[in-house]
């Protein structure tokens, strides 16, 4: 687990968040925090709408309702959000600490500006592209830019070679990582299943993100494949400046890697704590086994007495 850490501002806050379709609420006032450093998961049964909160987090949706408010430095001026949120703007500049509104930014300034970098439940790599070329059209805006939009690439300016020198580096870096290398020149469509989940998470990686939004990283993965995904996200956690909010179904992988959890059931939040504490809440077990509100006494119970019962057992 990440080490504790001091009280600071934290990455992501998602406040009284509301996204309604026509006469259908699909979130209802959701508040939450992902933390600098952490792996929150955001969990549920089918239809608790953890996809459309990351459509939200992302720019895919424009909420109803709510903030999203994204900080970059840790130690951000008190009321920097009220004061961004009253002054109309999307975002302050990265000298005044990079702080972000997302639900007024659409999607491509999401990710160029507050870097955020996402990958969805159905896979999306370039399939007729090799493996390393993947890693590298991630960097596409960067290299544009060093480029001149085309015109210094095309003369060969020392400022592009730099760049593109850096982008397959990184590139290489990421493959060396989820253990590709040999195969950075095949199509990436040739790739089983469990390598190419990989090698999307170090495809978002190259874009540099602070918030990685990973939407079902685990799904279809056999348990040797979910155990070196939970190595990279454990890496990726630990070793660079990224945090990862998940979406999951492998309740295995989500009390296995996370820091935090947040349960969601009909659009609002049931629940949000440690693994620990959200394996034994009875709101929890009740919506999981999809039990009705005025059950969720008996389970509680239940749960109590089975409780007490291994304590018993385990008296001299």
């Amino acid at each position: 687990m990440a080490a504790i850490r001091p009280s600071t501002t934290p990455l992501l806050s998602v406040e009284h968040l509301t996204m309604r379709f026509g006469g259908l609420v699909a979130i209802d006032g959701l508040s939450f925090k992902a933390e600098r450093g952490d792996i929150t998961a955001l969990i549920g049964p089918n239809g608790a709408g953890k996809t459309t909160v990351f459509n939200c987090i992302t720019g895919f949706y424009k909420p109803t309702i709510g903030r999203i408010a994204l900080a970059h430095s840790a130690q951000m001026p008190p009321h920097a959000v009220e004061r961004l949120t009253e002054s109309g703007r999307r975002w302050l500049d990265r000298a005044k600490g990079g702080l972000f509104l997302l639900e007024r930014m659409p999607d491509f300034e999401i990710t160029a500006k507050a870097k955020i970098a996402r990958t969805f439940q159905n896979i999306r790599l370039f399939t007729g592209m090799t493996v390393l070329e993947n890693l590298i059209v991630a960097q596409h805006n960067a290299l544009m830019r060093a480029s001149g939009w085309s015109l210094l690439g095309l003369i060969g300016a020392k400022s592009f070679t730099k760049a593109q020198a850096e982008a397959i580096e990184r590139a290489t870096f990421w493959l060396d990582k989820i253990n590709l290398t040999h195969r950075a020149d095949d199509p990436a469509g040739d790739l089983p299943y469990g390598d190419q989940r990989r090698l999307e998470i170090a495809r978002a990686m190259c874009t540099r993100p602070r918030l990685l939004c990973l939407d079902e990283p685990a799904a279809g993965l056999n348990p040797r494949e979910s155990h070196d995904l939970n190595s990279l996200l454990r890496y990726i956690r630990d070793e660079h400046d990224t945090a990862i909010l998940l979406i999951e179904h492998d309740m295995s992988v989500v009390m296995e890697i996370s820091d935090h959890v947040v349960v969601l059931e009909h659009g609002a939040k049931i629940a949000d704590g440690t693994p620990d504490e959200i394996k034994n809440d009875p709101a929890v077990i009740a919506a999981y086994l999809g039990v009705e509100d005025e059950e969720e006494s008996a389970v509680e119970a239940e749960i109590a007495q089975l409780q007490s019962g291994r304590t018993a057992e385990g008296t001299p």
